[in-house]
């Protein structure tokens, strides 16, 4: 799409990432994944038993599990990026924020 915006073709050559700085577009995913994280940083933070932290460690418990590959869960990338003690890492929020541009990459590159 982008290359069209700009009236080129795919022989000229020119990377993507040249693409990107003409168009000035952002990258979509990267876009969400900051906001994934950003939100997860907000639901580990608070001290109460809230519903949102609930919802995100909750593990079903019931009967056999079903064939194939498994759902995967909204936090299964952050544990798969972070480990299973990101809430506490997340406790900090200037920490949390300085780590993810980084982290956030290395989020996309694995998914």
């Amino acid at each position: 799409m982008e290359r069209k915006m700009l009236g080129l073709k795919l022989t000229d050559k020119i990377s993507c990432k040249e693409i990107r700085n003409k168009t000035q577009v952002s990258d979509i995913a990267q876009y969400i994944a900051k906001q994934k994280w950003k939100w997860a940083g907000h639901v580990a933070r608070p001290q109460d038993n809230r519903w949102t932290l609930r919802v995100t460690e909750w593990q079903p418990r019931n009967g056999k599990r079903s064939r194939g590959r498994h759902a995967r869960r909204w936090r299964d990338d952050i544990v798969r990026t972070m480990g299973n003690t990101w809430t506490r890492e997340a406790k900090d929020k200037e920490e949390w924020r300085r780590g993810a541009e980084g982290l956030i990459l290395q989020w996309m590159d694995g998914a």
